[in-house]
């Protein structure tokens, strides 16, 4: 399982199979379906059915919040509730009209010269449809001023900018102008973990990372990533990837 940090985004395969994990919870991806990711969200990722014969494909495309602001003002839809939050994650069925949207999109890399004039029209066609379609709720609330889910990804984002350091809940909560309680309920909602659950993600994922591709033994990337206590990195690093830090490394680099 390779973890990795999704940004907003349209995801849609057309052949193989992925499981992705957020949290505790497992979504199966298959070809036909879309995925999308509302906020940024550490997510496990495996890709469960390829061949040579039958490579992985997929699109994937970044969301723009900014102009889904404006098309949900344009279209004159109902504001999503702020008061509810909903999974910063979703997998659904991709209708006819969405996976001929993806098609003529992934058609104008056979003409770049069409691609400055007709692929915006097209990605705004692609909006159209996911905030019409099945899961409109959760892609309207990343284009709505005030929603809690905007709150989230704002607390989500200076966590990001700081995850090495430490972290008090409460200052987090007054950033986003949220209650303690409320904050904590929003915020699990959104991304299936507690503000600290989804700090320590990003710090057992960057350490990795660093072991992986920089050298790093297990000792130095957990002061790297802010903990204190190298046997307490290695009980949690266990607990996420499986085995070990130096183990699980071994394993990957001779994958």
């Amino acid at each position: 399982m390779v973890y990795q940090d999704y940004e907003p985004g349209l995801a849609i395969l057309v052949q193989g199979k992925k499981d992705m994990v957020l949290g505790k919870e497992m979504y199966a991806y298959e070809a036909g379906q879309c995925l999308v990711v509302s906020v940024d969200l550490p997510l496990g990722r495996c890709i469960v059915e390829a061949t040579p014969n039958r490579p992985y494909l997929g699109l994937k495309l970044t969301l723009d919040p900014m102009q889904l602001c404006e098309m949900v003002t344009q279209m004159n839809l109902s504001s999503a509730k702020k008061e509810n939050s909903v999974r910063g994650l979703f997998v659904s069925n991709a209708d006819a009209t969405l996976l001929d949207c993806a098609l003529r999109l992934t058609k104008l890399l056979d003409t770049p010269q069409d691609i400055p004039m007709l692929a915006p029209m097209i990605v705004r066609e692609l909006y159209y449809r996911l905030l019409m379609g099945e899961q409109s709720e959760a892609v309207r609330q990343i284009a709505t001023s005030g929603s809690s889910m905007q709150r989230i990804a704002l607390a989500i984002k200076q966590i990001k900018s700081k995850f090495t350091q430490p972290m008090r809940v409460e200052d987090l909560a007054k950033q986003v102008r949220m209650s303690t309680s409320s904050f904590h309920q929003h915020f699990k909602q959104v991304t299936s973990m507690s503000p600290l659950q989804y700090q320590k993600q990003l710090r057992l994922s960057e350490a990795r990372r660093l072991m992986l591709t920089e050298g790093c033994d297990a000792t130095s990337a957990a002061y790297q990533v802010g903990y204190e206590s190298p046997s307490q990195f290695s009980r949690e690093y266990s607990r996420l990837f499986g085995a070990p830090p130096m183990r699980d490394i071994k394993r990957l680099q001779s994958a």
